[in-house]
């Protein structure tokens, strides 16, 4: 008993440390989540489930990456245990690029919602400005028989313009977006009744977007960064991808300077910089690690050598996309 009851507060301690950031909607967000792209059929739940148990109150999903019914499952067995509640959990899901036609977005969402059991979206996102055909709900990158992406030339704002719907009929509290540059940011403000609250994109130490940070913050739209890590199971893969931060010996140092690992110096470093880091890991005792780090700060030194790999190269390029009319990498930022 005496074990439990020392876990249970050692839980409670990380969540309270966990900073919220003050969305300009006023809805509070966990400024650290679990990511769950390729996460495994089968281990998904099970790992969302843990990520509860230790702390997590941000998750973070979406309709194509096929899994939204593990994280859902996993979120209402933790509030039926007593572990949490609904109001404590950020949930965050996203439109697919093949939901784009404004007369497909109120149905994608209520699919998201019952693949997940819950009766709103804390966040809900649109994965990118890109359109494409529907060809059902499975094919969620529907291709031709040459091996091309089938792209539409749906305008994103007529798809915002659908998904700001989905707040006057409480289906979501929030509405952002994901894979957005400054311009279509621009384009989308100056044409938009309800502004986007987040943008979700990569950013890590390789590219971790100045810039667009920076518009954002002026526009009062918050930055979180998928990839936080630079995706290291691909690094490990293949030798030509880019070699992450969290490899290299500058980091490896600041982990042993500061004790802590080479993932929770660079997930530090995201949080300085005003983002809200996604990480995905199946590992428990990496879960464990990228949660806490809300304890200690990088000096101005330290993050200096840490802006020192930002290189402006992505490790999600979204290269089949180049020619869709609405590509967001052509741009600067």
């Amino acid at each position: 008993m005496v074990f439990f009851r020392t876990l249970i507060r050692k839980i409670s301690t990380i969540r309270r440390m966990v900073t919220l950031v003050t969305l300009q909607n006023g809805q509070k967000m966990p400024q650290l989540g679990l990511g769950t792209y390729l996460s495994l059929e089968g281990e998904c739940e099970e790992t969302t489930k843990y990520a509860i148990d230790i702390g997590y109150r941000h998750l973070d999903t979406a309709f194509s990456y096929k899994n939204e019914k593990e994280v859902g499952r996993a979120v209402n067995a933790k509030i039926a245990e007593g572990v949490v509640k609904r109001e404590d959990v950020f949930l965050v899901t996203k439109l697919s690029n093949i939901h784009h036609d404004p007369e497909n977005v109120e149905a994608a969402c209520r699919k998201s919602l019952a693949n997940l059991g819950l009766d709103y979206i804390d966040l809900y996102l649109m994965h990118t400005p890109m359109g494409m055909e529907y060809h059902g709900d499975e094919d969620t990158a529907p291709k031709s028989t040459a091996g091309e992406l089938l792209f539409t030339t749906t305008d994103y704002l007529d798809t915002w313009r659908a998904m700001e719907g989905l707040l006057d009929k409480g289906l979501v509290r929030s509405i952002g977006i994901s894979n957005f540059n400054s311009s279509q940011i621009t384009r989308l403000l100056a044409n938009c009744t309800v502004k986007p609250v987040a943008n979700q994109v990569e950013c890590n130490p390789g590219i971790n977007q100045g810039p667009l940070r920076n518009f954002c913050a002026k526009h009062d739209i918050a930055l979180i960064a998928y990839s936080p890590l630079g995706r290291p199971h691909y690094a490990a893969k293949n030798p030509n991808f880019p070699r992450p931060a969290l490899l290299d010996e500058k980091v490896i140092a600041l982990g042993k300077k500061y004790g802590k690992t080479p993932g929770q110096i660079i997930l530090r470093f995201l949080v300085q910089l005003g983002a809200t880091p996604v990480p995905k890991s199946a590992n428990k005792q990496r879960l464990k690690d990228n949660i806490e780090i809300f304890d200690f700060e990088l000096s101005p030194e330290d993050l200096c050598t840490m802006q020192s790999f930002n290189s402006g190269e992505r490790t999600c390029p979204f290269t089949d996309y180049t020619t869709h009319k609405f590509f967001p990498f052509h741009d600067e930022f």
